[in-house]
């Protein structure tokens, strides 16, 4: 009984956490863009600092007509967005927050990760397909052309974190980090970190959603509340980056100078960090083109994933 109550609360908190965190990413972008911008209209909605701003976004989206175009397939328009959401849902299951926190022990865990995260683009797949609409199939051919070019060194570079540490389970992992990986890992973090940012299709890798070529890309056609979840598996999707980026590469839970004290709450401020250069990053560069996401996959971030693979094995060998 207590093994099965034991399991309810941590599934609890996992859904929890999974309703709660993006929407505290959102309305973070929501403030961090109106400071750098200059921009003043996040900053009035419900008085201080613009508090509401969140409130008054899904009140917009609960009041907007839930359109579904008449030549469209209509099963597929509608299962979409959750195709698009839940598997971060059932990443966030697997990753370790603190030494004893995890929603459910995996233990191939980079694999099963990084293999969940890619199911996320059949939701814009289907999304493009499913509304007739030839900018909405565009936009979800060029996310497809995406997550086929990112895929590999984002595998490749959670590859060389599992190398170091000899296992391919994310408590294994943790449990064997040191914090002198970090000079020598950090190709393998950003190459990481970067690839992510391209398969969520965040700026500056926004080519799918491309507003001036293609209007919204596969969204095109999404209004209301399914609008408004695709969103928030973009902001969930930001939450699971962060989290995976810090699980594999900068300790998790494990704090400078044997501070591990603080457990879990290590883990959330390293997520918050990543998490705001995400939003910092959309705000300071501009959107790339598609040959020079190609370019960039393949001639920069593959090849620099294959030396960081080869430099960990050199490392094992000599240690």
């Amino acid at each position: 009984m207590n093994d099965v109550l034991d399991v309810a609360l941590r599934l609890l908190a996992v859904f929890a956490a999974f309703l709660v965190l993006p929407l505290v990413v959102g309305q973070t972008e929501h403030k961090v863009m109106a400071h750098m911008q200059g921009r003043l209209g996040p900053m009035y909605a419900g008085g201080f600092h613009g508090w509401a701003q969140l409130v008054a976004d899904g009140v917009k989206f609960a009041q907007k007509e839930d359109v579904v175009p008449a030549e469209a397939d209509r099963r597929v328009f509608r299962l979409a967005p959750a195709v698009a959401l839940l598997p971060y849902l059932l990443v966030l299951l697997a990753i370790p927050v603190g030494p004893d926190t995890v929603g459910q022990v995996v233990d191939a865990g980079v694999f099963f990760v990084l293999a969940v995260m890619g199911v996320g683009v059949l939701g814009s797949l289907m999304a493009g397909w499913a509304s007739a609409n030839k900018f909405s199939l565009l936009g979800g051919l060029r996310t497809a052309a995406q997550l086929l070019s990112y895929e590999l060194p984002m595998l490749l570079a959670a590859a060389s974190v599992a190398m170091a540490a000899g296992t391919v389970s994310l408590t294994g992992i943790l449990d064997a980090f040191e914090w002198w990986w970090l000079p020598w890992q950090i190709v393998g973090a950003v190459v990481f970190f970067v690839a992510g940012l391209a398969e969520l299709q965040r700026p500056p890798f926004d080519m799918p959603v491309a507003d001036s070529e293609i209007i919204f890309g596969a969204y095109t056609e999404y209004t209301g509340m399914r609008f408004a979840l695709f969103l928030l598996a973009e902001y969930a999707g930001i939450v699971v980056l962060c989290g995976l980026t810090t699980v594999l590469f900068l300790g998790g839970w494990h704090g400078p100078l044997g501070a591990d004290g603080l457990g879990w709450l290590w883990t959330l401020l390293k997520t918050a960090v990543l998490a705001f250069v995400v939003i910092w990053l959309r705000v300071s560069y501009p959107r790339m083109r598609e040959d020079q996401l190609q370019r960039l996959a393949w001639t920069v971030l593959v090849p620099l994933a294959l030396a960081q693979i080869a430099l960990t094995g050199v490392v094992k060998v000599v240690l």
